[in-house]
C-alpha cells in the first residue's frame, strides 16, 4: 500500500510540474496583483482566474500532492511505543544451565592464578 501511494505521489508531482510549466504567463507577476503593472481581467481576483484547465489542474494536483504526502508521513511514523534501554537491564538474566549428563566440567575454563606457598616458620 505504501509503495502504491508513493508511486501516485511521484506521478502527481510530475503532472503538477507539467501543469505549472505549461501555463502561460499572466504578465507582471506579483506586482500586477497589487496594481503595479496592469490590472487585467484574469488577475488573482478576476473573473477568469479559475476558468483555465491548467489552473484547475494545478490546484487539484497541488491538493492531492499535499494529501498524499500527509498520508504517507502518517504511515511511515513509528507504530509502536519507543522502548527504553534500561528495560533490557531490568530483565532477569537466565540461570546457567548444567551440562548434559549432570557432571561438572573436569577443568575450569580459565586457569586459576597460582601463588607460591609461604615457608612455614620454625620455632
Amino acid at each position: 500500500m505504501y509503495t502504491f501511494l508513493l508511486t501516485l505521489l511521484i506521478l502527481d508531482a510530475l503532472i503538477l510540474a507539467a501543469a505549472v510549466l505549461l501555463q502561460s504567463g499572466k504578465g507582471g507577476g506579483l506586482a500586477a496583483s497589487f496594481g503595479g503593472a496592469s490590472s487585467s481581467s484574469d488577475s488573482v481576483m478576476g473573473t477568469r482566474q479559475a476558468g483555465n484547465l491548467l489552473t484547475k489542474a494545478s490546484w487539484w494536483c497541488g491538493g492531492v500532492f499535499l494529501g498524499l504526502a500527509f498520508i504517507l508521513q502518517m504511515m511511515s511514523s513509528r507504530s509502536t511505543a519507543p522502548k527504553s534501554v534500561l528495560d533490557k537491564l531490568a530483565a532477569p538474566a537466565a540461570a546457567p544451565t548444567a551440562p548434559v549428563g549432570g557432571a561438572a566440567p573436569a577443568a575450569p575454563l580459565t586457569p586459576q592464578p597460582t601463588t607460591p606457598a609461604a615457608p612455614a616458620k620454625q620455632p
